[in-house]
């Protein structure tokens, strides 16, 4: 068994070549279980690698709650992008604020202008970008890699906890007194817009409560995709 020190060098270890080979480099913070884990090896390590979150304006209250908590316990600046405010106005005069239950395309469309096309202007002028993906979490993302080229995005696409367990991920969140989303504690592993996110039963898995009326398939809100160029 891979010990929790040994996967913390390793991710320190990939995001200061990142670094060197990429910068600059921007951390893309959905502020959950994994995310937190980089935010505090990325603040914890002093590695100079800029951090964001997408407010998409249908966050659950305690993500709120959260990114206050990341703004006063770390050094590292959290910078807030939002949606285009015309462009959701547009939807929703056409499909109704919950337009997005309507259709698999209604919903992927809701996600490209909430958070699609923020991530866009998050990352212009950068040359990578971090996520905290993990191959566990979804069917969707087994084929990922831990750096690889982002043809979407025409940057380095860097995962380093791809290979990280739950167990892992919780592990370190507790032997650092890492803060977390409040609503991990009422079963919902996996956390995005409210109205898209719910609690999970036990064995169901932990992608299961986003999109629930979706299948597997199609759980994907455009950010990550498999257009990438395997690099490692």
């Amino acid at each position: 068994m891979i010990n929790l020190q040994h996967r913390v060098d390793q991710v320190v270890t990939v995001l200061t070549e990142t670094v060197r080979d990429y910068a600059p480099i921007a951390f893309a913070n959905s502020l959950g279980a994994e995310d937190m884990v980089l935010t505090d090896i990325i603040d914890r390590h002093h590695i100079d690698i800029e951090m964001f979150s997408l407010d998409t304006g249908r966050l659950p209250q305690e993500t709120y709650d959260l990114m206050q908590t990341v703004r006063e316990r770390y050094k590292t600046t959290l910078r807030i992008y939002f949606p285009n405010v015309k462009q959701v106005e547009a939807y929703v005069a056409e499909h109704g604020v919950n337009g997005f239950y309507q259709s698999v395309d209604l919903r992927k469309n809701c996600c490209y202008i909430r958070k699609v096309e923020p991530l866009r202007r998050a990352l212009q002028g950068k040359r990578g970008w971090v996520t905290g993906i993990r191959r566990e979490q979804a069917s969707t993302r087994a084929n990922l890699s831990v750096s690889a080229y982002d043809m979407d995005n025409r940057m380095q696409k860097i995962n380093p906890l791809l290979e990280w367990t739950h167990a892992e991920v919780w592990e370190y969140l507790k032997c650092y007194e890492v803060p977390y989303n409040k609503l991990h504690d009422k079963f919902y592993p996996s956390i995005g817009c409210a109205p898209c996110t719910r609690a999970i039963t036990p064995g169901e898995d932990i992608r299961s409560g986003r999109w629930w009326w979706e299948t597997p398939e199609t759980k994907e809100c455009g950010l990550h995709t498999e257009k990438v160029v395997q690099s490692k």
